[in-house]
């Protein structure tokens, strides 16, 4: 069987297009909603996706409640929701998600009761409060994001130790492989050796049977010396036709053996260019989680 290489190139991310972490932002803020500006903060979402994070953040509005959010001009407004990190009773929430270069921004206000909203000139701990959610919210869409992208490269790099082992494996068994053809041709030398000597044996057996019998007379004699004579055409056919099968499996030993000589360095080569390809992958995948791990500090 034809020996054949594959190798895994991935697309490593160079260093200068790691993206660093980003801090998240919560600050007092406003929002108008309608013609109305009303009282409320605002928080940075870092690298995240504008389709991905408004989906997470009207399914989070809606959790534990039956109302729905309804979206008008892309500002969302939402009656009776019930998020307990920020008060005990159910609020309305007006937000609106807003896409910057690098990062989104959410706006949201928060309704206690009619036109009683969350400030902080108005009750600071229910300030911080809000503040809070809108941070872990935040803090929350980057960690997922930035883990996508850690487990992203953390799949190129067990590609690529995958395609190594293969690659030992493979040199393991062409290894193998030379020893056993090594000792399948000491093997079916032997064998031929022994065979020539049976060659002898049995020609010389015939020489002398085969001027026996052109000396007798026809009878069971000469018919028992015939069939002496066809065994031992039989044992030469049969030592030939051995001393043959060897060759054929030592030509073919030889020619594996060849190949497969052939192929090991080539091998060694392939794995050192995995090996340099790992550790730069392991760099890339490091600076990933590195990075997470910070983003989770928050």
């Amino acid at each position: 069987m034809k020996t054949k290489f594959t190798l895994v190139f991935v697309l490593l991310v160079p260093f200068y297009g790691i993206i660093a972490q980003k801090p998240i932002s919560v600050s007092e803020d406003s929002l108008k909603i309608g013609n109305s500006l009303l009282p409320g903060l605002s928080v940075t979402i870092p690298e995240a996706d504008y389709e991905k994070t408004l989906k997470e953040w009207i399914k989070d509005l809606q959790g534990g409640t039956k109302s729905k959010v309804v979206t008008e001009n892309n500002e969302m407004s939402i009656f009776g929701a019930k998020i307990k990190s920020v008060s005990p009773n159910p609020i309305n929430v007006y937000s609106k998600l807003v896409g910057l270069d690098s990062m989104l921004q959410l706006y949201a206000s928060f309704e206690l009761k009619k036109d009683q909203y969350i400030e902080r000139s108005a009750d600071e701990a229910v300030f911080n409060q809000a503040r809070i959610y809108l941070k872990n919210f935040s803090k929350a869409q980057y960690i997922a994001l930035v883990k996508d992208q850690a487990d992203a490269e953390e799949k190129k790099l067990r590609e690529l130790q995958k395609e190594l082992s293969s690659l030992e494996n493979e040199k393991s068994r062409m290894q193998r492989s030379i020893q056993s053809n090594n000792s399948s041709i000491v093997s079916e030398k032997e064998n031929i050796s022994t065979q020539n000597n049976e060659l002898v044996t049995v020609s010389t057996a015939l020489t002398e049977q085969n001027a026996l019998l052109s000396t007798m007379e026809a009878g069971p004699s000469q018919k028992e010396k015939s069939e002496q004579i066809k065994e031992l055409e039989k044992r030469k056919k049969k030592a030939q036709n051995s001393i043959e099968a060897s060759e054929r499996k030592i030509s073919k030993a030889d020619s594996d053996i060849d190949r497969d000589t052939g192929d090991i360095p080539r091998n060694e080569r392939m794995q050192e260019k995995v090996k340099e390809q790992i550790a730069l992958q392991e760099a890339v995948y490091q600076r990933f989680a590195d990075k997470l791990k910070t983003i989770r500090s928050y």
